[in-house]
């Protein structure tokens, strides 16, 4: 029988429970220049929630690359059955299967720390990829290997990035006051920085192909659902509540996406991407 290992629980959504505290460092700025954006901001908000010193305050902070990670346990579990999979920490839950064989291997949270001082739960994640593929792509190459052994592969993720198998990551926005512009700002950051990773040099014109699908006339209430699907060919397909918004076909677009949650090196959730390396070895039947 087949175990995977989960740090959720396979149950209707528990309330939210607050968050723990963590002694994950933010940004490094002197207490000064902490004391006076703090003081503004604050003052911003107290007059107008949208206030544009604040806004562009927030922009900043998720624009960053640094996450603040959380560690929890995991669950192993033997039983696959169920239809929706539960984030603890959020109470957000997830799909156990979209599309005909995508399966949820792994979720996250995406935390981030606003001027070292107070955390913010972002969004909650799912990775999910196409079980089939899985099996095909590595079960011939790795099939005479022990589960240990292709654990400690580091080329194991690496494969399934640049392997042209569909994979999906969902993102369920938590933070209510997050907007599209935070988001652009964000994945020009991040996505930018992975990027130059995998092309030796910045891309400009391909990152803005892909940032410039969030419009600003999208809106992202608590809830709000946004899905990055690797196509055959290396198509990313961007999906924002069901609506599909826009397809990009890049190789290493797909990879700099896939590398911000599955990827060896800073990953916004350390535990999911164990959990999703653990799933795909179960699902070699190791």
């Amino acid at each position: 029988m087949v175990s995977f290992r989960f740090p959720f629980s396979f149950s209707q959504p528990p309330f939210p429970k607050p968050p723990l505290s963590t002694s994950s460092g933010g940004f490094s700025l002197s207490a000064v220049a902490v004391s006076f954006t703090v003081g503004v901001a604050t003052a911003g908000a107290a007059l107008n929630p949208k206030h544009p010193i604040l806004q562009n305050a927030l922009d900043w902070v998720f624009s960053s690359d640094r996450s603040s990670l959380l560690p929890w346990g995991s669950l192993s579990l033997a039983d696959y059955s169920s239809e929706t999979v539960v984030e603890s920490r959020t109470g957000f839950s997830f799909p156990a299967v979209i599309g005909d064989s995508q399966r949820l291997l792994g979720v996250g949270l995406r935390k981030k720390s606003v001027l070292g001082l107070k955390n913010i739960d972002v969004y909650a994640f799912g990775v999910y990829a196409d079980s089939d593929d899985i099996k095909k792509l590595l079960g011939e190459k790795y099939g005479k290997q022990s589960a240990s052994e292709l654990k400690e592969k580091d080329t194991l993720l690496d494969e399934l990035m640049e392997a042209n198998i569909r994979m999906t990551i969902r993102l369920q926005i938590v933070y209510g006051k997050l907007n599209i512009r935070s988001v652009r700002s964000a994945f020009q950051e991040s996505v930018g920085s992975r990027l130059k990773k995998f092309l030796g040099t910045e891309n400009k014109e391909l990152l803005q192909s892909f940032t410039s699908l969030f419009k600003d006339e999208y809106k992202l209430p608590r809830g709000s659902i946004i899905d990055l699907s690797r196509e055959p060919g290396n198509v990313l397909n961007t999906t924002i509540d069901g609506e599909h918004v826009g397809s990009v076909q890049n190789r290493a677009l797909c990879q700099s996406i896939l590398d911000l949650y599955i990827g060896e090196e800073e990953p916004f959730d350390k535990q999911a991407r164990d959990d999703f390396l653990e799933n795909v070895v179960s699902l070699l039947g190791k």
